[in-house]
């Protein structure tokens, strides 16, 4: 790729999941209140019960996203629906979290329309995927990731506001990792994939990784050319997200 990547801004996610109180959030953000992250997008994704709560007390530099959201409002018992979350300001979205996927049986088409959707209704998305460990071990890493990948490039016309993120299914939650070259292998496979259909997209689109990101990994997983922030997990509830996201601001290379 050309050297446009030293244009695409750090993105860091915190996505909670079903974690937290509130006497934990307001304890965490007072400790993320000692960081403005002002050269990296850093965003949080608390639960639908605590994101007003998050709100409140979020400290300036932070983005505020939901975890989950479908399309339109109605008779769907116990959903959020996006233009709900636009109604309170909520900027990000998470989607096609492997999850979704795996648990809530979410395929390639729900996905990919729920970025289309949570686009139009003005939401920033993260779009999510990733293979498995068995697909991984059959080889079957960059087909799967096509299918996926290829379903949101149907639906998605403008990709401004949209952040791409590589999360291997095994190394979420596991405590393994992707070795920094196994994932900038994915990352490039994926932006070389992308700019098959528009380079321009290709060359601008923040790819990210997720997968038991911790500070102690972060730094090494950055410097990688084509990684351009993460999507974290457990380690986004405690103050070491800090360091994370100042292992994606202190690439000076990439700023």
């Amino acid at each position: 790729m050309s050297s446009s990547n030293n244009k695409r801004t750090p993105f860091v996610g915190g996505n909670w999941k079903c974690n937290g109180t509130k006497a934990s959030i307001e304890k965490l953000l007072h400790q993320f209140s000692s960081y403005a992250p002002s050269s990296v997008t850093s965003v949080v994704f608390p639960t639908p019960l605590h994101i007003h709560f998050t709100q409140a007390n979020l400290p300036n530099g932070f983005h505020l996203g939901a975890q989950n959201a479908i399309p339109q409002q109605g008779a769907f018992t116990g959903e959020v629906a996006m233009d709900q979350l636009k109604d309170f300001n909520i900027e990000w979205l998470i989607v096609g979290h492997s999850e979704r996927r795996a648990i809530f049986k979410e395929t390639n088409d729900v996905v990919s329309k729920k970025a289309k959707e949570g686009l139009k209704s003005g939401l920033k998305v993260v779009a999510c995927l990733g293979e498995t460990e068995q697909q991984r071990e059959n080889g079957e890493t960059m087909s799967v990731l096509r299918d996926q990948l290829g379903a949101y490039m149907a639906q998605i016309d403008n990709w401004d506001n949209v952040v791409l993120a590589y999360e291997p299914v095994w190394a979420i939650g596991t405590g393994k990792t992707a070795s920094p070259e196994q994932a900038e292998d994915v990352h490039k496979n994926l932006r070389d994939e992308i700019a098959k259909t528009n380079k321009d997209v290709a060359e601008k689109v923040r790819i990210i990784y997720g997968g038991s990101v911790k500070p102690s990994n972060a730094k090494e997983l950055f410097a990688k050319e084509n990684i351009d922030g993460f999507l974290v997990g457990g380690a986004s509830l405690t103050e070491g997200f800090l360091d994370i996201i100042r292992a994606a601001a202190g690439n000076t290379s990439k700023l």
